[in-house]
């Protein structure tokens, strides 16, 4: 399974040598929805590369609380492990199922070494940091400068790309979660956007229209 996956995901990106290197030394995991992959201050002995589903990434502020930064889709690989495993620090993030996921689990003694001899591989590493690093400035972005309604409004945008549907199955709080602010706000926000006819609500489902 995991070398039909590898090869349907990244044979684009990676050439033979390192997809065959990667289904020898990877070890497979599946996680189910809202499974926690890595956690704040888990040591980072592996970084993940994503077969199939979604996660997303989180950082925690002083109280505990989760603020989404960015998304992870198949054939992606999430760049903020990465760069604690090359620093040999602990993870500075949390990553959660969005949805069933398969993961493969790459050691660490083998990514610099590959970074080094692989083209496609190293290629594959600088153009994800670069990705995800035009991911967080855009989130910045939309911290700073969008008000909470476009905050949401884009945020249901997203989704529906990631889950390739216009129907969400997701709960206020879920989502109030996400955007780091409270279940009762986005309750308001969404029948706003619906009376805009933005969206159409139902039990723990919204219709983007």
């Amino acid at each position: 399974m995991a070398n039909v996956l590898l090869l349907e995901k990244f044979n684009h990106i990676l050439d033979e040598n390192i997809i065959n290197e990667i289904n020898h030394v990877g070890i497979v995991k599946q996680f189910q929805k809202n499974d926690i992959i890595i956690d704040i201050n888990q040591p980072m002995n592996y970084i993940p590369l994503l077969l199939s589903g979604n996660i997303k990434i989180l950082r925690e502020d002083n109280l505990g609380d989760d603020l989404l930064i960015y998304f992870l889709e198949a054939g992606e690989t999430c760049t903020m492990s990465l760069t604690c495993v090359m620093g040999s620090s602990k993870s500075k993030i949390r990553a959660v199922a969005e949805k069933d996921s398969s993961i493969i689990l790459i050691p660490v003694n083998h990514i610099q070494k590959w970074f080094h001899e692989n083209h496609s591989w190293r290629n594959f590493i600088l153009e994800s940091y670069q990705s995800r690093f035009n991911e967080m400035l855009e989130t910045i972005d939309t911290i700073a400068f969008l008000k909470m309604d476009e905050r949401l409004f884009k945020y249901l945008i997203n989704k529906t790309k990631l889950h390739d549907s216009n129907i969400l199955t997701i709960k206020h709080q879920d989502i109030a979660e996400d955007l780091h602010t409270s279940r009762v706000v986005i309750s308001r926000i969404l029948k706003q956007l619906e009376n805009e006819n933005k969206i159409k609500l139902s039990r723990n489902k919204i219709e983007v229209l």
